[in-house]
């Protein structure tokens, strides 16, 4: 039995990652058999890109996309894919997404996994999936997921996070990262012999050390106190350094407690949880 999937487009998303979906979805069961000599099976998913309306669209980068179908078609998904997308992470939920987002959220209900990848979470956000249960999604959209949606703890240093009953609620962190829930939902579905030869054909890597190293980098754009963005800038250089915390308060001559303070108010965030 096929999984009924559904990747969604958007003028908002990029290229790359939506067809590297697309493309290791349909190899499952079909491309290391070729290359082996073996015969061809189907794929286990029967994937389709759909948007809102079904009519083609040019994607962020300007290359005109021609979808499956709309998002209300038949057949009703098993399995809902949002891929990144290119918005302002200093602002608000934007408000073209929120069709997607209701139609995100009827789907779940009826059943549907759904699963986002970076900046895609923001959808699962907007469609309640989130609300009191862990999340990741690109570094430089974690202050946004969370500023819009307090509900939702947000992991910034983690690749997967898999929540929910059943686990039918999955986000990735940043944009590579949909490698990492290709193997993952490839596992689930399929089996996990089949995940690592899709991993040998393309080379995949899963990203075992997280992105804990990249969150460190978040430009801290939202406030413009000085001071704490000198520590950022040091702190996104000396991630690793021990006691970083204290070390930041040093460098800027303050109590460690006035330190914790001050930038808890300018970032929104303690400093633990920054670095």
């Amino acid at each position: 039995m096929s999984i009924k999937t559904v990747v969604i487009g958007s003028p908002l998303a990029g290229t790359s990652v939506l067809f590297s979906i697309l493309d290791v979805l349909a190899s499952v069961g079909r491309d290391w058999e070729m290359l082996h000599g073996m015969p061809i099976k189907v794929s286990a998913f029967e994937v389709s890109l759909r948007t809102v309306d079904g009519a083609p669209y040019w994607d962020v980068n300007g290359r005109k996309i021609t979808p499956d179908a709309r998002l209300d078609e038949e057949p009703a998904p098993d399995l809902i894919i949002v891929p990144d997308m290119h918005f302002d992470p200093g602002g608000g939920f934007p408000e073209t997404f929120q069709l997607i987002a209701n139609w995100i959220t009827a789907a779940h209900a009826r059943g549907a996994i759904v699963t986002s990848v970076c900046s895609g979470a923001v959808l699962l956000g907007g469609a309640g999936l989130l609300d009191g249960k862990e999340a990741t999604t690109h570094w430089g959209y974690a202050e946004m997921l969370g500023r819009n949606f307090p509900k939702v703890k947000v992991c910034r240093e983690r690749i997967l996070v898999p929540v929910g009953e059943g686990h039918r609620v999955v986000t990735a962190g940043g944009a590579s990262a949909w490698a990492d829930l290709m193997l993952y939902l490839i596992t689930r579905f399929v089996g996990p012999d089949e995940a690592r030869r899709i991993a040998k054909i393309y080379l995949i890597d899963p990203h075992s050390d997280g992105q804990l190293s990249y969150a460190s980098l978040t430009s801290g754009r939202q406030h413009e106190d000085q001071l704490i963005a000198e520590a950022q800038v040091w702190a996104a250089q000396n991630y690793d350094a021990p006691s970083p915390v204290a070390a930041m308060a040093e460098r800027t001559k303050m109590t460690e407690r006035g330190f914790l303070r001050r930038f808890k108010k300018a970032t929104g965030q303690t400093p633990t949880d920054y670095v």
